[in-house]
């Protein structure tokens, strides 16, 4: 399986409009995306105001690759969210069970 991370930085001022998309849009879409096992949606703590996270486990490459692309070292970005992130990480794990 394959643990997937993904991190936003919302741009200063966009905090409220990224928390309803997240909650709203992002988080239900991951929950219903086939090859998923298990999605953590993460919200901002107090000392990172800004900063919000999935952790996802894939059944495996195959299915990651069908959701997002060969290039699944790129986010995969909703128009929706496109202009309310500054910046994005993402990162790939074996998940070690």
């Amino acid at each position: 399986m394959i643990m997937r991370i993904f991190q936003v930085q919302v741009k200063e001022g966009k905090e409220d409009e990224f928390t309803e998309f997240f909650h709203k849009i992002a988080i239900p879409m991951m929950k219903e995306t086939a090859g998923i096992v298990q999605v953590l949606p993460g919200a901002p703590h107090s000392d990172s105001p800004r900063e919000f996270s999935f952790v996802m486990v894939w059944k495996d490459l195959a299915t990651l690759k069908k959701f997002v692309g060969e290039d699944y070292s790129s986010p995969h970005i909703d128009p929706a969210e496109a202009e309310l992130v500054e910046s994005r990480l993402i990162k790939h794990y074996e998940l070690v069970e």
